[in-house]
């Protein structure tokens, strides 16, 4: 980790006096008004020559950067739907969900089982704000479009606090980093997610926090409480930030904990109450994660302090999350906003939540950028007043605090480049993301056989081809009974949609290994014999081993 000195520090467009603390009773000022910074280097140019270029107006900076990362995300996302690298699980239930949201019903997912309430899994109402596209452009694209929008979107702030706090040079580089980051790139190419939602909202929040604007971080936060029922931990955490400043002003301090209460108070009614009252089972279905390896949930946080950290992977996962900050984000405050998310994942039994693939890192990715601007903000003083609320820094040498940030935003660079071959958005330089395969071409020329409207039972892969304009199921029926984790493969039951749709072939694709789910190939197979012999299904075509059935209304 760059070594970062404490020394106040100024360039050519800071004094080089220190301001002196706002006194509590002006923390309505504070709040509303951004703190001191640079002066814009777009605004100091002789306005008689000719305009800086787009790179130096750092109004456009932020926005250029974000249309350039959607772009880039998107790409990746709409050829891995195209390859038929998505799957039913998890592009498929969501497309299901907003689909039903733009036809003005209840998010009732056929991929989770029957009459399964989506709402009753996890909590995350705010979906519906897609419905709107959705409905003028009904396809999984617009999902994957939509979220990589969402997870650019979250570039603005970022880069806009960065111009402020290490100037525009310095902003390209937290750029880069924040866009390639490994969290993000796993969550731009795995399907769609509703955390998806939570990334924009939580880096408004944080660079809201950075500039002392307590009210605006709070309203920026609290939708995180329709995104998933974990996050209300988030908006707590974002509370507890505020309330840090409750030292030197009361108002902010009463509103940090409210904050905190609200959010604590949000995720508590939603998992005892609005999960199981609109779930299959009566429960939270994820709660047993937490609980699972040691018999109750008090007995796994008792043992959580020993389990945080083991299998190794975890120790991995949490180096991985800071890394793109150079580590510097763990010095500052806003780290604690991280905690809820790394929590949860470290206490679950679930080793998915362990890792770095999926998307479960995404929302961590910009409490990690700002708090390495948070400290890189104090280093140079372009950021006067930290989030506690106290005047950072004193005399120093000004050359010392440049080579000090140079060398972390380098090494945030290095990291981020050493890092980007193990991730997703390295698939664009590999050939077969480019290539369409004979069996693609099989598959698409199958599908096209189904008419719209159908109800068909698909493969993992090829279920989210058909969400858009046919009721899909999970082709061998899973869940059983609506029962995530419960398989009880010797007792299926019968299928009972028009059409089936089956492809022996499942070719690794991150992040997913070769292999067959939801059950072995010997299963799917024996249950497609039955489909045949038992259940009166007949052959429509056969085509490089993918095996279309249907079965006439009788």
């Amino acid at each position: 980790m760059p070594h970062m000195s404490h020394a106040r520090t100024a360039d050519e467009n800071v004094p080089l006096e220190r301001p002196e603390p706002a006194p509590a009773d002006q923390a309505d000022q504070a709040d509303q008004a951004d703190p001191p910074g640079p002066a814009d280097p777009a605004r100091q140019v002789d306005p008689s020559g000719p305009p800086p270029p787009w790179y130096r107006r750092t109004a456009l900076l932020p926005w250029a950067w974000a249309a350039a990362l959607c772009l880039l995300y998107a790409t990746v996302a709409v050829r891995r739907h195209l390859l038929m690298r998505t799957t039913g699980y998890d592009l498929g239930i969501f497309e299901q969900a907003v689909r039903a949201y733009a036809e003005f019903r209840a998010p009732v997912v056929p991929l989770r089982g029957e009459d399964f309430n989506l709402l009753g899994d996890h909590f995350h109402p705010l979906l519906a704000v897609l419905a709107p596209l959705y409905r003028l452009f009904p396809s999984p694209l617009t999902l994957l479009v939509a979220q990589s929008a969402l997870l650019a979107l979250a570039a603005v702030p970022l880069v806009r606090w960065a111009v402020r706090a290490v100037g525009p040079r310095g902003a390209h580089a937290v750029a880069a980093g924040y866009g390639l980051s490994w969290g993000v790139a796993s969550a731009a190419a795995f399907d769609f997610h509703e955390v998806a939602l939570a990334v924009p909202l939580l880096a408004f929040s944080l660079e809201a926090l950075g500039r002392r604007r307590w009210r605006a971080a709070v309203a920026w936060a609290a939708p995180l409480l329709l995104v998933k029922e974990d996050l209300g931990l988030t908006l707590a955490a974002v509370g507890a930030c505020i309330a840090l400043k409750g030292r030197t002003d009361g108002r902010a301090r009463k509103l940090g904990l409210a904050t905190v209460a609200a959010g604590l108070a949000g995720s508590l009614l939603e998992i005892k109450v609005l999960l199981p009252a609109l779930g299959p089972t009566g429960g939270y279905a994820h709660g047993g994660q937490l609980a699972a390896a040691h018999g109750s949930l008090l007995s796994a946080l008792a043992h959580g302090p020993l389990d945080l950290l083991r299998p190794d992977v975890k120790a991995t996962t949490l180096i991985l999350v800071f890394a793109p900050s150079a580590l510097l984000a763990l010095r500052s405050p806003l780290a604690l906003v991280a905690l809820p998310t790394l929590g949860w994942r470290m206490a679950s039994e679930n080793g998915f939540h362990w890792g770095t693939a999926f998307h479960y890192s995404a929302v961590l990715m910009p409490v990690v950028f700002a708090g390495l601007l948070d400290v890189l903000g104090r280093e140079t003083g372009r950021e006067t007043v930290g989030v506690t609320g106290r005047v950072t820094g004193g005399a120093g040498d000004r050359e010392t605090a440049r080579r000090n940030v140079r060398a972390a935003l380098a090494t945030v660079l290095a990291v981020t480049a050493v890092l980007i071959p193990s991730f997703p958005l390295a698939q664009l330089a590999q050939r077969a993301t480019w290539h369409t395969t004979p069996h693609l071409e099989a598959a698409r020329a199958l599908l096209a056989r189904i008419p719209d409207g159908a109800t068909v039972a698909a493969s993992n892969r090829l279920a989210p081809q058909l969400t858009s304009r046919c009721t899909v199921v999970l082709f061998p029926t899973f869940p059983v009974d609506g029962r995530l984790y419960e398989y009880r493969r010797e007792n299926l039951p019968r299928p009972t949609a028009e059409w089936i749709v089956h492809d022996p072939q499942t070719p690794e694709a991150w992040p997913y290994k070769e292999g067959h789910w939801p059950y072995p190939l010997e299963q799917q197979r024996t249950e497609l014999a039955a489909a045949r012999q038992k259940y009166g299904y007949e052959v429509v075509a056969v085509r490089d081993g993918i095996t279309l059935l249907h079965r006439s209304a009788r």
